[in-house]
Parts: structure tokens; sequence; C-alpha cells
């Protein structure tokens, strides 16, 4: 390339005399590897995040630590897990900015639809609008999960970066999702009690801050039922068991 060679489109700028004589380096590679650089000063969750689903609701729990490029615990008390719908939850993963944008636009576009129509949107078509923001927002790094009851039962949602959205009985999601999987696989049944299913996903959340890096520092438990939302925070897992 001569120095006459406009960096951006290659073409020879050697008949323009306005043409600005510019070294590639100054560009600093894609948007891609701009996110790279600044990935070290980016507050992330790293983050084991739980969802399952019984017949008598939904339990979300996650843990509650925030790292700034995986190596450096930045918060010990972050809440990973938000109501965004009357009988809905939505989990923090990923850069914390961008999944908190991402539960404030998803909160509002909740609240648009239930002045609009008069009642709750479904958990399909929130999920699906999730979905939609994710692939086409400015939100990177993010995976929720989505957990809520409607009149047509219990959901949880899983939403990837792409703004693909899986329907499970039970999902995971962040740095630590290996490790509560195996805790979970095996235990899990659809006819569960509530507080069994509380009691298994505490104990997902658990095994996975007991190894993974990125997850610890205590447990949130979401519980929703038809009836609403009932979010409690524990610093020490083992108080978060339910009550019998």
């Amino acid at each position: 390339m001569s120095r006459f060679t406009d960096p951006l489109t290659g073409a020879d700028a050697i008949g323009d005399p306005t043409a600005p004589e510019l070294d590639a380096g100054q560009f600093g590679g894609s948007g891609a590897d701009a996110q790279a650089r600044d990935g070290d000063s980016v507050n992330k969750t790293g983050t084991t995040t739980v969802g399952i689903s019984t017949e008598e609701g939904v339990v979300v729990a996650t843990d509650m630590r925030a790292s700034l490029g995986g190596r450096f615990v930045s918060n010990k008390s972050v809440q990973k897990v938000e109501q965004i719908h009357p009988t809905g939850v939505l989990t923090l993963v990923g850069s914390v900015g961008g999944a908190q944008s991402f539960i404030r636009t998803l909160r509002s576009e909740v609240d648009l639809y239930e002045v609009r129509k008069g009642e709750p949107i479904s958990m399909h078509a929130l999920a699906t609008l999730a979905g939609n923001f994710a692939r086409g927002g400015p939100w990177f790094a993010i995976n929720p999960i989505l957990g809520g009851v409607d009149g047509e039962g219990s959901h949880v949602y899983s939403i990837d970066p792409a703004g693909g959205v899986m329907k499970d009985d039970y999902t995971v999601t962040g740095s630590g999702m290996q490790l509560a999987h195996g805790a979970i696989e095996g235990e899990y049944d659809r006819e569960m009690s509530l507080d069994d299913a509380r009691d298994l996903a505490v104990r997902a959340v658990e095994a996975a801050s007991e190894r993974d890096t990125g997850s610890g520092n205590g447990v949130y438990v979401a519980t929703v039922t038809g009836d609403g939302v009932e979010i409690e925070n524990f610093d020490e897992t083992e108080d978060a068991y339910a009550q019998r």
C-alpha cells in the first residue's frame, strides 16, 4: 500500500490532493478487536444463573459476583435477577451495562404492552420480544434467562447473544453453567414442589461457586407464581434453602 492509498477503501488517492495520508494501524482493527481491547475494563458478571420450572411456578437463582476482565472481583453484591413483568423475571448475564440496559428496555416494553392491551404480555411473546431485541439491538455478550408464569403455565427460556430463544424445563447460563448443569441433571422432576426446585437451584449455584472463579459471594433467589414475584438475597448459600 502506498502512502497515497486510502486505508479504508483501498483506492488509489494520488489524484486527490485532499485525501488524508493515514496509517491503517490508526484504526485499531475491527469493532470486535475494540471490544476485546476494552474487555479488561468492562464489568462482567461471570455468573451462574439457573432457572427451573415446576407445576407450581418458577425458581431462578443466581450468584452475586461481578469481575473486571475475569481476574478481579469488582463487586460482591450484584443483583442478577430482576422483575420485569407482574409474574416474570430476567437474569443479568454478560457485560453489566449491556444487561442492565436490556432489562430496562424490556421492562418498558412490558409496561407499554399492558397499557395498550389492558393485560400482561404472555411469556411466549415476551421471550420472542427479548430474542428480537438481543439480535437487533446494541447489547453484546448477554445470555439471560427469562422465567415466568402466565395462563398457560410455568415457563423458562434462555436467550442467546444472537437472539436465539429456547424453552426448557430448566436451563443454566453463565461461566459456571457446566458445573450447575451437573448438579441439576438426574435430580430434576417436573412434578417436584416449588421448595424442592428452590433447593435444587441453590445447590446448582453453590456447586458452580466452588470451582468457577466468575461465580460466588452468595445467592439471589426469585420465586415466581401466578400471584407474583418474590426476590431474596443471601450472603451464605446455606441460608437460602427453603424453610420447611
